[in-house]
C-alpha cells in the first residue's frame, strides 16, 4: 500500500494488444486494393508464389493471416526458414513466408523451398518491405525465380486510411478516441501506420501511468514528450 505524498501513478504492462485480424477487420483503401484483391481471388492467383510488398505496418501480416486461415497455410519467419524444415513448412500445401530480406534469408533454403512449391503445386505467400527482384542476393539461379514471382505493392496510407488506423489501433486496446483528438492527431503524427502504431502504444502507456482517460490533452503531452512536437496545442 502506497503511503501518504506517494505517486498514485500505475505502473503500465507493457504488452501488446491482440490485432483483430479477421477478414472484416481489414482497413480497405486504395493503396491497398490491389493487395486485398490477390488475397480474395485465393486460389486463383497468377502464379502459385506470390509477394505482397510494402512498408512496415501496411497491412501485410494482417493479409497474409486472411490468407492462411482460408488456405490452411502454415507462418514461418524467412529468419527461421532452414533446408530441413522446408518440407514441415509446406506440408499443409500452403505457407506464409514473412518478412523476406537479404540479410534475413537463407539461399539454399528459399531456392529448396520455391522448387519445392513448384513440384507439389504449393500456394506460398511471401511478404518483403523491398522489392523480392532487387533483394541483393549471390544466387543467380534464386535472383532470377524472385524475378518472375508476380508481386504486388502496398503504397503507403494516406490521410483517411492513418484515421482509421489510429481508431483501430486504439479499439485494440480497448480505448475509444473521440473525432477531434483522432485529427489533432493526424495533423501531428509521423506520416505512417508504423508511426501510428508506436504513438498509440506510447498514449496507451501514458493513460495506463497516469490514470487518465485518452484525450487530445494527453495526446499533445505524449508528442511533447515522445515526438519533440511544438507547443501549439490549441492550433486548429
Amino acid at each position: 500500500m502506497a503511503s501518504r505524498g506517494q505517486t498514485s501513478r500505475q505502473l503500465p504492462l507493457d504488452l501488446p494488444p491482440a490485432a483483430a485480424l479477421l477478414r472484416e477487420d481489414f482497413l480497405a483503401a486504395p493503396g491497398n486494393a490491389a493487395a486485398l484483391a490477390l488475397i480474395d481471388s485465393y486460389p486463383d492467383w497468377p502464379g502459385p508464389v506470390v509477394g505482397l510488398v510494402g512498408p512496415a505496418g501496411a497491412g501485410k501480416s494482417h493479409l497474409a493471416a486472411i490468407f492462411a486461415r482460408e488456405a490452411g497455410a502454415r507462418t514461418v519467419q524467412a529468419a527461421a526458414l532452414d533446408k530441413h524444415s522446408v518440407p514441415a513448412a509446406l506440408e499443409t500445401g500452403a505457407l506464409v513466408l514473412e518478412d523476406v530480406s537479404a540479410d534475413a534469408v537463407d539461399e539454399a533454403a528459399l531456392f529448396h523451398l520455391l522448387n519445392l512449391a513448384r513440384e507439389q503445386g504449393a500456394h506460398v505467400l511471401m511478404t518483403a518491405r523491398a522489392p523480392l527482384a532487387g533483394l541483393s542476393l549471390v544466387t543467380p539461379d534464386l535472383v532470377s525465380r524472385l524475378r518472375a514471382i508476380p508481386v504486388v505493392e502496398i503504397a503507403p496510407a494516406d490521410d483517411s486510411l492513418l484515421a482509421a488506423v489510429l481508431v483501430k489501433l486504439f479499439a485494440d486496446r480497448q480505448i475509444q478516441v473521440d473525432e477531434a483528438t483522432v485529427q489533432y492527431l493526424l495533423r501531428r503524427m509521423p506520416r505512417s501506420v508504423e508511426g501510428a502504431e508506436a504513438l498509440v502504444a506510447a498514449i496507451d502507456r501514458a493513460a495506463l501511468a497516469a490514470r487518465r482517460p485518452v484525450t487530445r490533452a494527453l495526446a499533445a503531452e505524449v508528442l511533447r514528450a515522445e515526438m519533440d512536437t511544438p507547443e501549439d496545442d490549441d492550433a486548429p
